[in-house]
């Protein structure tokens, strides 16, 4: 008996490792090399790739493929139907399993529904990709990035909220959530803890 939970309709191969609490939702598959933390959810018709490790507490929601390449780190949130890439140039007719970029999604980020993030990339710490955007560079830490290609936005708090911050330059804010605070220097945000 296993200490995570499969719907009847999933497919988990063996040799993958499903961490205590988990649950895999209907019409899941995943692959036997896949590596996946503790407290996960993986929502209706989720694919895990073999080479893929997701950390603790991630959610990821319906319609996702996480593909070989793919590291999510802890609390990582996937938003419904987002999608991964791990082909920089595709072609039906050339095979090119072993030119697969890493993409590496940093502890807390949030992923929104239908975006896209082009293989090779990392996103940062609790940084925000807004539904819909195509993610195809690097996302600093806290950024909150949207639109065709994403575009740096704003910012945002490990509680999900905007903080009053400019794009640039320094400044200081505090979470109209939780009251924490963050401080901007040089163009980088970080939270300072009190």
């Amino acid at each position: 008996m296993s200490d995570y939970s499969v719907h009847s309709s999933a497919i988990v191969d063996d040799g993958a490792t499903i961490g205590a609490g988990s649950r895999v939702w209907h019409f899941v598959h995943v692959c036997g090399g896949a590596r996946i933390g503790r407290e996960c959810s993986l929502g209706q018709n989720v694919f895990v790739g073999n080479r893929v490790v997701i950390g603790d507490n991630c959610k990821i929601q319906n319609n996702v493929s996480v593909y070989d390449n793919v590291t999510l780190e802890d609390d990582v949130f996937c938003g419904p139907s987002m999608v991964f890439t791990n082909v920089y140039n595709p072609r039906s007719a050339v095979s090119r399993k072993d030119e697969y970029r890493d993409t590496i999604v940093r502890r807390g980020a949030t992923l929104g529904a239908n975006c896209t993030i082009v293989c090779g990339v990392a996103v940062g710490e609790y940084a925000f990709v807004a539904a819909g955007a195509v993610v195809n560079r690097d996302v600093p830490a806290y950024a909150l990035v949207a639109g065709v290609p994403a575009r740096h936005v704003g910012w945002m708090s490990r509680h999900g909220e905007r903080l009053d911050l400019p794009l640039d330059g320094s400044g200081e804010a505090k979470c109209p959530g939780t009251g924490d605070h963050y401080r901007l220097t040089n163009g980088q945000c970080e939270y300072v803890p009190t």
